[in-house]
């Protein structure tokens, strides 16, 4: 009659029968206090259980923010190095471009006073020398002046535009991946957008067409997007 007593008074208290019963087996049936210290032991395990696994979790976190923070500032590095490459290489091809340019105009001013001579020469009735009429005769400098049938780019122009209207631009090498264009975007996108946490999705504008993670390791200039493209930026839907 003592257990059911006990029981009952466990039961009373709140604690569900299954645990009470347990605990008063446990003990030996000693009593309700013998069963409850056994019952609120087992509560503060489970506690110290609970609060350990949540440390664990908040430090694993933490690491792994720490790894992303870095990853991040690793690949903005790069990016930046990126772009003062491209500058450079920018700088050089203008460089090479402009003295092509006073190259063609200086052969083409030499060419204008060989005709000028010769045209004057004969108005005079003069027999003109072989040598000065044919002298400046190389001038089949001519082909430099045509415009090659094919020009092979090793850059292209992007312009991402983002949900909010926005657009961005910015010149990358026509070997370069898909993800390097992703990942300028998930840099300087806004805080609209998530501000660089949530991944995007790439689409093209026309035809339209969504591109996967496998044309992420694509070059640029094997996608069609070579000499310049426009890319639209869309929320990545979770898989």
């Amino acid at each position: 009659m003592a257990e059911l007593t006990a029981l009952e008074s466990l039961i009373e208290m709140g604690f569900p029968r299954g645990r009470a019963e347990k605990a008063l087996a446990l003990t030996g049936n000693q009593g309700i206090e013998a069963a409850m210290d056994w019952m609120l032991e087992l509560l503060a395990q489970k506690q110290r259980e609970r609060e350990e696994r949540e440390e664990r979790e908040a430090l694993e976190r933490e690491r792994q923010r720490r790894r992303q923070g870095q990853e991040l500032s690793a690949a903005r590095q790069r990016l930046q190095e990126d772009e003062m490459r491209r500058a450079a290489e920018e700088r050089r091809r203008e460089k090479a471009e402009e003295l092509a340019a006073r190259q063609r105009v200086r052969e083409k001013i030499e060419r204008d006073k060989a005709e000028r001579a010769k045209k004057y020469g004969g108005s005079v009735g003069s027999q003109p020398p072989p040598p000065t009429t044919t002298e400046p005769g190389p001038v089949p400098a001519s082909p430099s002046q045509e415009p090659p049938t094919k020009r092979e780019y090793d850059q292209c122009r992007i312009q991402v535009r983002l949900p909010d209207g926005t657009s961005l631009t910015q010149t990358f090498r026509a070997r370069e991946q898909l993800a390097a264009v992703r990942l300028y975007v998930e840099l300087h996108r806004g805080e609209e957008l998530g501000g660089g946490q949530d991944p995007v999705q790439l689409l093209s504008g026309f035809p339209r067409r969504a591109f996967s993670e496998a044309d992420m390791e694509r070059p640029l200039q094997e996608l069609g997007l070579v000499p310049s493209a426009v890319l639209i930026v869309a929320k990545k839907c979770p898989s």
